[in-house]
């Protein structure tokens, strides 16, 4: 076990990334990675994209790397802790675990590997707000046909696949008037977007589908008539068609009854995400069952609702498994990793290098 790994990580989640902050993160990311026998760069969009060269081997195709750069909030001023072999935050935030374990694994495996073919090693930014980094990444420098995405929690599981998934924000405008003296006159945006959100079918649609109303905002005054209320809504499939008749249903159901209660809708939709998932044969999923055989794990290939950065790249036809990083309960203050299980991630990902130089 490497504790170079585990001290570069800890020092790594001291940097304050949340999504859309990332510029000191990727600004430590182009020192360290020259350490590490690589040379990297920034996009224009403030990717992070670097390469390795072959080590052990010669005439290999390249391979594809990933990891993304932010973290979601609470996310500063983390300040992490080692018990009992476990590495958490002091508790007041996240630990960034998520995904900086993933680049922490990665650049240690890149420092010690005896054998790998070229690597090419993409760090995006605002990964947890709608993968935006890698939506806006220079695919024109990124030759590797294949590769892995160092973003999934379990090391027990692979990810093939992941939803269509629709981001739909709605403001609604009403009228203001007294809530005591003259209710009458009022149009109420609460009671039009409330109306509206009891009309939708929410929580599990389908075996593929969901939908959901995540944030409401509205009014200023107790005793006001509110004018302005907004909500955020999505709704996501595993089968596209669903997802996008989902999404039109609900923008109908919203229009019709905001309308109905006299208040004007701006509605906008945004498909983040295209439903996609590779062969359980494809060659990065096999690499990548192997490559945990060799630490005693036989994983299972699951499809996930949520959604990675490897929806994008295998929809822009660069082949992406998702495997561990070995963390545990992300996006939550009670984050965690083991140290023993960035070992056996770092283990996996020595061994996929050693196996995509075959």
């Amino acid at each position: 076990m490497s504790e170079r790994m585990v001290n570069q990580f800890m020092e790594m989640v001291r940097i304050d990334s949340e999504s859309g902050n990332e510029a000191k993160m990727m600004e430590y990311l182009l020192e360290a990675i020259p350490g590490a026998g690589g040379e990297a760069a920034l996009d224009d969009y403030g990717n992070l994209i670097a390469t390795f060269p072959e080590k052990g081997c010669s005439g290999k195709n390249p391979i594809l790397l990933s990891c993304h750069a932010d973290t979601v909030k609470p996310g500063v001023g983390i300040e992490p802790v080692i018990e009992d072999g476990v590495i958490r935050s002091k508790g007041e935030t996240i630990l960034g675990a998520d995904d900086k374990a993933g680049i922490a694994e990665i650049l240690e495996a890149m420092r010690v590997c005896e054998v790998r073919p070229p690597v090419q090693f993409a760090v995006s930014r605002q990964e947890e707000v709608g993968l935006l980094g890698v939506k806006n990444l220079d695919f024109s420098r990124i030759t590797a046909k294949s590769g892995f995405l160092l973003d999934n929690d379990t090391l027990e599981t692979i990810v093939i696949g992941g939803p269509s998934y629709y981001a739909i924000d709605v403001k609604i405008t009403g009228k203001a008037a007294h809530a005591g003296m003259e209710p009458e006159k009022g149009i109420s945006a609460i009671i039009a977007a409330s109306k509206a959100i009891s009309a939708l079918r929410l929580g599990r649609i389908d075996e593929n589908s969901t939908a959901n109303v995540g944030v409401i905002e509205g009014g200023l005054i107790r005793n006001g008539i509110p004018d302005a209320c907004s909500f955020l809504a999505e709704c996501r499939s595993s089968v596209h068609e669903k997802a996008a008749a989902l999404n039109e249903e609900m923008i109908g159901i919203i229009r019709q009854k905001v309308e109905a209660e006299g208040a004007q809708v701006e509605i906008s939709s945004d498909n983040l995400c295209r439903a996609v998932d590779i062969p359980e044969d494809s060659w990065a999923v096999e690499i990548s069952k192997r490559a945990l055989k060799k630490i005693g794990i036989d994983a299972k290939c699951i499809f996930i609702t949520g959604f990675t950065d490897a929806s994008i790249y295998n929809n822009k036809g660069v082949e992406m498994a998702v495997v561990g990083i070995g963390a545990k309960d992300e996006h939550s203050k009670e984050e965690s990793i083991a140290v023993e299980d960035m070992g056996k991630a770092l283990t996996m990902i020595l061994e996929i290098l050693h196996l995509s130089a075959e």
